[in-house]
């Protein structure tokens, strides 16, 4: 499978920038921790050694789908280190024997970020490095690297039974930075096939329901907001979720699934950017935490790990369901937020960006810099599928698959599109032999009409229950379809409100209204639109009143749309991933203030 376009673009700055300079041998700072004469002297308690298994599962998607041999020999060089420095009994951290998640850890008074011991990232270190050994093996064909996940599979759990361990004081946000275990637990059971690893998630699970400040699987079905569960720390909780979904794949429980798809709804209504993205921080003391469901803020923060794990989950959960809304997701996700925190040169990242806010590259060790280079390497294997009639497409973008199906033998799909600034899809098919089989084409949720031909001539639209236009036919060489997809313009609508209740003295309710902050944004299909700084100096403009798409001029360019505000020159916007060039320390406007009788209470999000 390969990616042009911005997707294709921005992976190709992975390969150029962070996968081939982060790491390249057992020398570079972040391979550099395991050295056993570091690990046996390390108090520290921060979350540097998570950039080891992040790199591993960057670099090995990477590999297998772009097959660069210099990128292939570093990974084999770093993992095969790693392998060499894991201690007898499974140990492949970075912490001094007494600080190691085996030994029970003095107890601390719980703070807000409910972290019960000192100790609280040594798990996380080690559920990063089985899913980038697990994946290290799968693209170099090599044993060794899975026999060394599976040593730390077997060392999590003795310590979680013979150990006398339990997961929640292992990690901060009540537990939830230690219990992301379960989804590399739940993934070494796919790999080899051995119950103890199910047996290891369905622990951490029991423990996890054992937990007052965490219950996930029981607070998820009890309908709990996302904002409400532990600390409602954005990038763990979703972790946690994606681990569910595959111990729902693994055993088919079905409660499991239903929890999942409860809380990923609520996170989804609730808790996303207009870009994708999940966001919190708003008037709270830490930035990765969800507000409360119907708290607005156009300076919300969104943390570049939260949206690559909201990629993985909705990953999850179109593999089990197969429905185009989650493909959607991940779509929406990578062509804003995603692309939005990623500097052009693919080395540096935003650890936050902001619908309303300054653009600003973090620094070496933070983590965000190596999630974002896991979610673009998650984007190729994720653009298209096959299944059991055929192939679908689920990402739109530049690119082409090659696939086997049954009858046609060998097929290659190739997009030739401008997508995501324009709607025209055109795609090519070549088959080694003519045969029947199913094409399935992602109907975007924002689509309110689409077009489809075939060689020509146009087809009747047939959508199937997932949301899919479905073009089920006898395929020859060289057929081609062209999907229309017009991409329409919408103009969002958004309130920060805040009404003050209390009583009369005949003691009938009294409630007024003591402050509204009405906002204003646009986007065009799956594009969310920014400008700079107004006129070249302003934070925000406040618009004289609510737009119309009649204010709006689409000739500025391809990738460009005109605010025409009446009484004043027109403010440009670009696509958010372009705006302002991508230039560290530039700034991004998303939303637009409106005065306050401008926004009408029922279309409006309220806080």
């Amino acid at each position: 499978m390969a990616l042009r376009g911005p997707l294709g673009d921005a992976l190709a700055a992975n390969l150029r920038g962070r996968l081939s300079h982060f790491i390249v041998d057992e020398h570079s700072p972040a391979i550099a921790l395991f050295a056993p004469e570091l690990r046996a002297r390390n108090q520290e308690g921060d979350w540097y050694g998570e950039h080891a298994g992040k790199w591993l599962y960057a670099a090995a998607r990477a590999v297998m789908h772009g097959g660069d041999a210099t990128l292939a020999g570093n990974l084999r060089r770093v993992a095969d280190y790693l392998v060499s420095v894991q201690e007898a009994d499974g140990y492949l951290g970075t912490y001094a024997p007494e600080r190691r998640f085996m030994r029970k850890q003095p107890p601390k008074p719980v703070s807000w970020d409910g972290a019960p011991s000192l100790r609280t990232w040594d798990i996380w270190t080690h559920a990063y490095l089985i899913l980038g050994l697990v994946e290290a093996s799968r693209a170099l064909r090599e044993d060794a690297y899975l026999a060394a996940a599976r040593r730390i599979g077997d060392l999590c759990l003795h310590a979680l039974t013979d150990g006398g361990i339990d997961i929640n004081d292992l990690g901060n946000h009540h537990g939830m930075s230690a219990t992301v275990l379960m989804d590399p637990a739940v993934e070494l059971y796919f790999a080899t096939g051995e119950t103890r690893y199910l047996d290891l998630a369905k622990r951490i699970l029991a423990q996890v329901e054992a937990n007052p400040a965490l219950r996930l699987l029981s607070r998820a079905l009890e309908g709990a907001d996302a904002s409400e569960i532990a600390t409602g720390k954005a990038y763990q909780l979703i972790w946690n979720l994606v681990g569910l979904a595959k111990l729902h794949r693994a055993t088919g429980e079905a409660r499991l699934l239903e929890a999942v798809q409860r809380l990923s709804e609520n996170i989804r209504a609730h808790h996303l950017s207009l870009g994708g993205g999940p966001w919190g921080g708003a008037g709270h003391r830490s930035r990765e935490v969800f507000n409360p469901a119907n708290v607005f803020s156009p300076e919300g923060y969104v943390e570049t790990c939260s949206t690559f794990a909201w990629i993985q989950l909705n990953r999850e959960l179109l593999r089990i369901t197969g429905h185009a809304r989650y493909a959607g997701e991940i779509e929406r996700s990578a062509y804003n937020d995603l692309l939005g925190a990623q500097a052009a040169d693919g080395e540096d990242w935003c650890y936050y960006v902001f619908p309303n806010g300054r653009r600003t590259h973090t620094t070496y060790w933070r983590c965000c810099k190596s999630s974002g280079a896991m979610a673009l390497e998650e984007l190729p294997a994720l653009a298209y599928a096959v299944d059991g009639d055929g192939l679908r497409v689920q990402v739109y973008g530049a690119g082409e698959v090659h696939a086997r199906l049954p009858g046609a033998g060998a097929v290659t799909l190739r997009q030739d599109t401008e997508y995501p600034f324009a709607g025209v899809i055109r795609m090519r098919l070549s088959v080694e032999r003519e045969a029947a089989f199913a094409l399935r084409l992602r109907v975007p949720e924002w689509a309110a009409e689409i077009g489809l031909q075939v060689n020509g001539e146009a087809v009747q639209v047939e959508i199937d229950g997932d949301g899919f236009a479905l073009l089920a036919r006898h395929w020859h060489d060289g057929d081609e379809v062209e999907l229309a997809l017009p991409l329409p313009l919408r103009i969002h609508h958004a309130c920060n409100r805040n009404v003050q209740e209390s009583r009369a003295p005949d003691g009938s309710p009294v409630a007024q209204e003591v402050l509204r902050h009405a906002y204003c944004a646009l986007t065009r299909g799956p594009l969310v639109f920014a400008t700079g700084l107004v006129d070249g100096y302003k934070h925000d403009e406040t618009l004289p009143e609510m737009p119309t798409t009649d204010w709006i001029d689409t000739t500025a360019g391809s990738a460009a749309l005109a605010l025409r505000v009446p009484g004043r020159t027109p403010i440009l916007f670009e696509p958010y991933f372009l705006a302002a060039g991508r230039r560290d320390g530039s700034w991004r406007l998303t939303w637009l203030s409106l005065p306050p009788a401008a926004a009408e209470p029922a279309s409006i999000k309220n806080s």
